[in-house]
């Protein structure tokens, strides 16, 4: 968390005044070393490196001092009897938020470490879970080998083909020689352990998928290019009869499948903390600069416009990091009962983060020009914020799955135990035994309308009820048909109207464990309604829809209920931001 500056309601991450009280010492300790690392370095030196495309070996660097990577992404059962060690979903989730803040390259070069991470810590190869553990130890990163420059991320197909050892081979060892291209592996330039997904050669279909580890310092690993001119190495590599032994193969057959998938859970959930930090950084300097900014003889600021601007971006700012805070809860009380964080898993990755753009987006209308500057970090945060939601699972994809949970969402409760807030010191062993991929259709959910009707005396909150109890009704009265379901440009929209209902939910359930006050819940679901009014007109002007599902469309429409003294409440909130934050030059 962040205390509360002298002026500020605390809502948002301050490096000058984080606390990290809701967790432990060692925690609370690495945290605010990382924190001070970047401090330490400076605005004009991490924005040079950005522009210079500078691989950040610095803070490679600290992260082996500190054993930052180690502490926090090595399971418990693999900690060597250090207590700190271990994989906490409520830290990761903190420490993505900081790195996100202090620029997404920071952030990248342990998000793809922790998805090289995935196949290793879910097999049951334990030379290979012990080589990684002391990799760890020693301060170096990972790298995750599945996409491919003709298959992108598809799992089904791949072209690294691992042929069968000749008998010398065999004879020393090596069970398969590997041979094929992968692109776009992050770390690839200088990972000790890569997760690689490919295919036997000799078997036909599923059976012969395989999960090995390869390491990019061998003399049969070629890395052939960066991808990106940044600062982050997204890299083209090659291997050629790279020698697979029996210690290197994490998953094979249908396992090395599950393997890919459940990594993605594990992983991607943090694109949503990147984005949130990345928000954070740009806020406080367009604050800063638009309220001393001085327009006609007055403060940018004293336009409604722009002060209507900062509003939305703020109250979207604070809806990310209730619903993404409250994801966390989920994920780390989840079981092969409950798996309901299927759901919010590309809600993270594509909800968030399109927020984030939004966020961005607003801030940039007033700020303008400046945001073009070098000398800013608004300059870096909007030129990169549209990777979260395009390149780690494109927002398509993660709408279209989270469609498979609607009809059960909506229509077919279960009764749960309730999920508490989760930031106690406990390794996730779940995240390594989530069990099989299919039947994402399956799954239930506890009711979704309660936390709402708690909520219904907030003006906004009791407008967007009607609105999903209407969204219910399409599902009941003119659902999409068969050929409707199969158009994805129709039920993109219906997507994305069912994941306001979700969005909500979560935020809800956050708001009242934290006492979020009601002027910030009315501000957040005012814009739930506008949201949903838009999503609801171009359902309408689809060229599929049916006339029951137009005349639904235009009557869901909603006003959100306009408070100019909330407003105004919430504005004075916005406007102590100014020059609460700015980054050590």
């Amino acid at each position: 968390m962040t205390a509360a500056s002298p002026r500020t309601d605390g809502l948002l991450f301050n490096p000058h005044h984080y606390d990290g009280s809701e967790f432990d010492a060692e925690t609370r300790r690495l945290l605010r070393a990382t924190i001070d690392f970047f401090e330490g370095q400076g605005k004009k030196r991490i924005l040079d490196d950005d522009l210079k495309a500078q691989w950040p070996a610095d803070f490679v660097e600290f992260v082996k001092r500190e054993k930052l990577f180690a502490t926090f992404l090595t399971p418990s059962e693999f900690a060597d009897g250090n207590p700190d060690k271990r994989w906490d979903g409520a830290r990761n989730a903190a420490l993505a938020e900081i790195l996100g803040f202090y620029g997404l390259t920071y952030w990248y070069t342990e998000q793809v470490t922790i998805l090289g991470l995935g196949p290793v810590w879910q097999s049951e190869n334990k030379d290979a879970k012990l080589r990684a553990a002391d990799d760890l130890d020693a301060g170096e990163v990972m790298a995750f080998g599945l996409s491919e420059r003709e298959h992108g991320a598809d799992v089904y197909s791949t072209d690294m083909v691992l042929t069968p050892a000749s008998e010398e081979d065999f004879a020393n060892g090596i069970l398969y020689r590997a041979s094929g291209e992968k692109y776009y592996i992050g770390n690839g330039n200088v990972a000790s352990l890569v997760s690689v997904f490919g295919r036997r050669g000799d078997v036909e279909g599923q059976d012969g998928y395989v999960f090995f580890a390869a390491d990019s310092r061998h003399e049969n690993y070629h890395l052939v290019d960066n991808v990106v001119h940044m600062q982050i190495y997204v890299s083209t590599f090659r291997l050629e009869n790279y020698p697979v032994r029996a210690e290197d193969i994490l998953h094979t057959g249908v396992e090395a499948f599950s393997a890919a998938l459940n990594t993605v859970n594990v992983g991607k959930f943090n694109l949503c903390s990147s984005s949130i930090g990345m928000c954070e950084h740009a806020f406080y300097e367009a604050i800063t600069h638009a309220q001393n900014r001085i327009l006609y003889g007055n403060p940018v600021t004293d336009f409604g416009h722009v002060r209507a601007n900062f509003v939305d971006a703020y109250s979207r700012m604070i809806a990310m990091k209730a619903f993404s805070r409250r994801a966390v809860d989920y994920f780390r009380s989840a079981s092969l009962e409950d798996r309901r964080y299927l759901l919010f898993n590309p809600m993270t990755k594509a909800k968030v983060t399109m927020e984030g753009e939004t966020v961005v987006r607003s801030l940039h209308d007033v700020v303008a020009a400046k945001g073009y500057e070098k000398n800013t970090m608004f300059r870096e945060v909007a030129q990169l914020i549209g990777c979260l939601p395009r390149l780690e699972g494109t927002v398509h994809v993660n709408v279209g799955l989270v469609l498979k949970f609607m009809p059960n969402y909506m229509l077919n409760p279960l009764a749960y135990p309730d999920i508490p807030t989760r930031n106690d010191a406990a390794d996730d062993t779940f995240f390594w035994n989530q069990g099989p991929t299919r039947g994402a259709g399956a799954i239930r959910f506890a009711d979704w309308t309660p936390v709402y009707e708690q909520h219904q005396h907030v003006p906004n909150v009791g407008v967007f009820y009607e609105q999903a109890k209407a969204f219910r009704d399409l599902l009941l009265t003119a659902a999409p048909d068969a050929e409707q379901a199969k158009d994805l440009d129709f039920m993109l929209n219906v997507g994305h109207l069912f994941s306001l209902i979700v969005y909500g939910q979560l935020i809800l359930e956050q708001a009242a464990l934290t006492g979020l006050d009601d002027d910030i819940v009315d501000q957040i679901f005012g814009f739930q309604v506008d949201d949903f009014n838009s999503y609801a007109i171009a359902l309408q002007g689809k060229p599929t829809s049916t006339q029951a599902q137009q005349d639904w469309a235009l009557g869901a429409v909603r006003k959100p209920v306009p408070d100019a003294a909330r407003f105004g409440r919430v504005w004075e909130r916005v406007k102590a931001y100014d020059g609460a934050y700015e980054m050590t030059p």
